[in-house]
């Protein structure tokens, strides 16, 4: 089986193009999602961001996602500091399910895969590609937020013209060229190149 990374700045449309390949039954790993799953399960994480960012950080057994935010978001420190806390569980979560799979080939949606350094678990990284002005309107637009928030966000991630360097395959998704044949493609050319790969 093939482990494929899918990544792109925020905004860029990676949930979108996820659901598309889950369509097809690609399985697709939502990393962001997973991770603040575990947030919330694994006693050994909570008590890892307690003793750093305070009790505050829960509040009724749930994540206090306004305090957690507020505390990172205009610190790069700090981000980094939750980055470096959260990754290696979902990493290792990642990892796991990975070996569940037997489709030929597995997804894992990360918007970090760069920046957590785990680029080297992957046969392959798919990056999509959207304008910075587009990507700054729909994360607007989604999260019900401003302008400024979003750019502060946004600097806290990888430059996106350096992480598309870095990738494999780029999608475009800048509503002028259409997502669905790009996605199909691809998945034809994935399955190609597994049906050529050596099996045991």
């Amino acid at each position: 089986m093939m482990k494929v990374g899918l990544t792109g700045g925020i905004g860029s449309g990676k949930s979108t193009v996820a659901k598309i390949f889950a369509a097809l039954g690609v399985p697709v790993y939502h990393a962001d999602k997973k991770a603040k799953e575990l947030m919330e399960t694994s006693a050994e994480l909570i008590q890892q961001i307690k003793d750093h960012f305070s009790e505050n950080a829960y509040e009724n057994g749930k994540l206090n996602t306004r305090f957690l935010a507020g505390a990172v978001f205009q610190d790069k420190e700090k981000m980094a500091l939750l980055n470096g806390i959260v990754h290696p569980y979902t990493l290792q979560d990642a990892k796991e399910w990975m070996q569940k799979q037997n489709h030929p080939y597995a997804i894992k949606e990360a918007a970090l895969i760069f920046e957590s350094g785990s680029q080297g678990e992957y046969d392959l990284i798919i990056g999509i590609q959207a304008p910075h002005p587009l990507r700054l309107l729909r994360t607007m637009k989604r999260d019900k937020t401003e302008r400024e928030k979003v750019l502060e966000r946004m600097d806290n991630q990888l430059d996106e013209s350096i992480k598309m360097k870095l990738c494999d395959i780029i999608i475009e998704n800048n509503e002028q060229q259409l997502l669905l044949p790009q996605v199909l493609a691809l998945h034809e050319k994935l399955m190609s190149m597994y049906a050529k790969r050596p099996h045991d």
